[in-house]
């Protein structure tokens, strides 16, 4: 489990590996809110994805465990698939218009039509489940490691692995994903922080701090930053937390 002063002590590891070695400091970048939208405060925000105009949203917790699609302006659940009580829920894509949702330790992964919710099929996996994305080829999943894993989307098979690192130590606790032109940025879990991840060679090549985006006593009453989707016909991020009571567009801004 990684806690800020551990995280704090791997950039500090990497950034005097690259003062040494003269490799280059990758940028942190800041944000400015451009826009808040209500989110459900009962939500355990575990897989975020935006689709056509919607949020779809997994969450997790024994016995609350959901699928959801959303209304993000006004945060209204349109509509909801309750897990069975035994399953955790986590992690959501879409791949050919279904949904995709993982598990966190049943090993099993769900399918469901994007109409209304219905069950296509079932696959398993050998890890646990954390955070899903595709880039187009591959479903890439996490499983709380530095390691991403590559699956075949119509078989579910593994297709390989992408090991995450920043110059050179490796990123631990990679949770949810979410694929933005090319990179793939994933949530550090119980930090402020999103690594953003070149796909191919797994470097970290640049963090984003969302340090502040809650008040303080908003920050007392929830759980960690977990949640980003991606608008690609607006070109919004958009992030949350879980047990979040607030959805935000945000955009990027260098800081160093």
């Amino acid at each position: 489990m990684i806690c800020h002063f551990a995280l704090a002590m791997i950039f500090l590891m990497a950034l005097t590996t690259s003062c040494l070695q003269g490799a280059p400091v990758v940028p942190v970048y800041g944000y400015n809110v451009v826009e808040t939208f209500p989110h459900d405060p009962s939500a355990f925000t575990q897989g975020l994805v935006f689709h056509d105009g919607y949020l779809y949203e997994g969450t997790g917790l024994y016995g609350r465990s959901s699928l959801r699609q959303v209304d993000l302006e006004t945060g209204e659940v349109l509509r909801r698939c309750q897990l069975p009580d035994h399953y955790f829920g986590e992690g959501v894509t879409f791949w050919d218009d279904r949904l995709v949702q993982l598990t966190w330790k049943a090993n099993l992964g769900f399918v469901r039509g994007i109409e209304n919710f219905t069950l296509v099929r079932t696959f398993t996996y050998s890890t646990h489940g954390w955070g899903l994305t595709h880039d187009g080829e591959h479903l890439i999943m996490s499983d709380g490691s530095s390691v991403l894993y590559l699956l075949d989307p119509q078989t579910f098979e593994p297709a390989g692995q992408i090991r995450v690192h920043y110059n050179g130590v490796p990123v631990d606790n990679l949770n949810e994903l979410e694929y933005i032109n090319g990179r793939i940025f994933a949530n550090v879990w119980k930090s402020d922080r999103i690594a953003i991840i070149s796909p191919g060679t797994g470097t970290v090549a640049g963090w984003i701090d969302l340090t502040g985006l809650l008040n303080d006593e908003e920050h007392a009453r929830a759980g960690v930053l977990n949640g980003i989707a991606y608008d690609p016909a607006n070109d919004r991020i958009l992030v949350t937390g879980k047990l979040w009571p607030k959805t935000f567009h945000i955009e990027l801004v260098v800081e160093r």
